[in-house]
C-alpha cells in the first residue's frame, strides 16, 4: 500500500526552497561586486605600472585573470583571480569573493534540505515533474559548482553559474508549481531514479558549461580587440582565463556529461520497452532527447577531428544547451505524447 504524502513537509520543502533562492540572489550580488570591484583594482595596478614605465600597454601578456594587457617584457601585477591554469594564486584574498562562496555554500546546503524533505514528504525521489527535475537539477549545478571549487578556481564564472541556478528556481516556482504528491503508474519505477537522475546530473553539467562557452565568446573578442590595438571595454573580463582555458575546460566537462547522456538514452529506452513494450517509438521527447545526443556527439566529433575550435565550438556548445532548455520547456509543455506527465 503506498504511503500517504505528507503535505506539512511539503510546505517546509517549499519555504526552505525560498529561503534558498534569496540567499543564492545576495551570492550572486556579491559574485558581481566582486567582478566589477577587482576588475577596478587590476586596472588601478596596471594604470600604476603604465605610468610608471611611460609605455603604453600594447602586447596581450597575461590576457585572462592576470590582468588583460600589460606592457611587453614588464612584470605582470600581482594575481587576483586564477591564472589559466585556474589553480589558486598567492593574490588578494578578494573577501568580497570568499563572501559570495560562503552564501553560495548556505544556499546549497538550505536547497539541498528543501530537495531532501521533498522527497520524504513524497515518499520517493524527488524529481517526478518539471517542479522536481528544475529544482534538483539546479542543486546540482550549485553542488558541482561547488566541489570544482575545491579544485580549481571557478569563482569567476560565479556570477554566471549562481545567476542560472536563481532562474531555475524562479522557473520552477513560477513556470511549475506542483504541490507534493504520489507518482502516477507510468513512473512507478526503479527506472525512474536510473533514468532521471543521470538526465539531472548530465544536464547539470551542460549548465556550467553552457556559462563557460558564453565567457569563451566575450574572452574570445575581447582578446580579438586587444590584439588589435582598441580599448579593453569588457574590463570585468580581465578576471577570465584566456578563451583557449575556457575552451579546454569546457570540452572536458562536455565529455563526462554526453557520457551521463548516453546513459540517460539508454536507460530511458530500456525503462521504454518494460513501460511499452518497445525501446523507441519516435515520442517527441524521446527525439528530441536523441536530437540533444546528436548535436553534443557532432560537438565533441567535430573539435577531436576536424578541428572545429575557438567559437564554432562555443556556439556548438551552446546550441546544444538550448535543445536542453527546448527539450525541458516547449516539448514538455506544448507536444502531447506517452512522456506527457510533467506535473503542469
Amino acid at each position: 500500500m503506498p504511503q500517504p504524502v505528507n503535505a506539512e513537509l511539503g510546505q517546509i520543502s517549499e519555504l526552505l526552497m525560498l529561503l534558498a533562492s534569496i540567499a543564492y540572489v545576495v551570492a550572486l550580488i556579491f559574485f558581481v561586486l566582486d567582478l566589477v570591484r577587482s576588475s577596478t583594482t587590476i586596472g588601478t595596478i596596471e594604470s600604476r605600472l603604465a605610468s610608471q614605465q611611460g609605455a603604453p600597454e600594447r602586447a596581450l601578456a597575461g590576457v585572462g585573470a592576470r590582468g588583460g594587457a600589460v606592457a611587453a617584457g614588464s612584470t605582470p601585477p600581482a594575481r587576483a583571480t586564477a591564472d589559466d591554469s585556474m589553480d589558486y594564486g598567492a593574490g588578494p584574498r578578494r573577501g568580497t569573493a570568499r563572501i559570495a562562496v560562503s552564501l553560495t555554500i548556505l544556499a546549497a546546503v538550505i536547497h539541498g534540505a528543501a530537495v531532501v524533505s521533498r522527497g520524504v514528504a513524497a515518499n520517493r525521489v524527488p524529481w517526478g515533474n518539471m517542479y522536481e527535475f528544475c529544482t534538483t537539477g539546479a542543486f546540482l549545478v550549485a553542488a558541482i559548482f561547488l566541489i570544482t571549487l575545491t579544485r580549481k578556481d571557478l569563482r569567476f564564472v560565479g556570477s554566471f553559474v549562481v545567476g542560472l541556478v536563481v532562474i531555475m528556481l524562479c522557473a520552477a516556482t513560477v513556470g511549475f508549481p506542483t504541490p507534493v504528491a504520489r507518482l502516477i503508474p507510468a513512473l512507478q519505477s526503479y527506472w525512474l531514479i536510473v533514468h532521471v537522475s543521470i538526465a539531472v546530473a548530465s544536464s547539470a553539467l551542460f549548465t556550467i558549461t553552457f556559462a563557460m562557452s558564453v565567457l569563451q565568446l566575450l574572452q574570445t573578442s575581447r582578446e580579438a580587440k586587444l590584439l588589435a590595438g582598441k580599448v579593453d571595454t569588457a574590463k570585468f573580463l580581465r578576471l577570465v582565463p584566456s578563451a583557449l582555458s575556457l575552451e579546454n575546460l569546457s570540452y572536458r566537462l562536455n565529455a563526462i556529461a554526453f557520457v551521463g547522456w548516453t546513459f540517460t538514452l539508454m536507460a530511458g529506452a530500456i525503462w521504454a520497452e518494460q513501460a511499452w513494450g518497445r525501446y523507441w517509438g519516435w515520442d517527441t521527447k524521446e527525439v528530441w532527447t536523441f536530437v540533444i545526443w546528436t548535436v553534443y556527439a557532432g560537438y565533441l566529433h567535430a573539435r577531436a577531428t576536424r578541428g572545429w575550435t575557438g567559437t564554432r565550438a562555443a556556439w556548438l556548445s551552446i546550441v546544444g544547451y538550448l535543445c536542453i532548455v527546448f527539450n525541458f520547456t516547449i516539448v514538455n509543455i506544448y507536444f502531447s505524447g506517452l512522456h506527457s506527465y510533467s506535473g503542469v
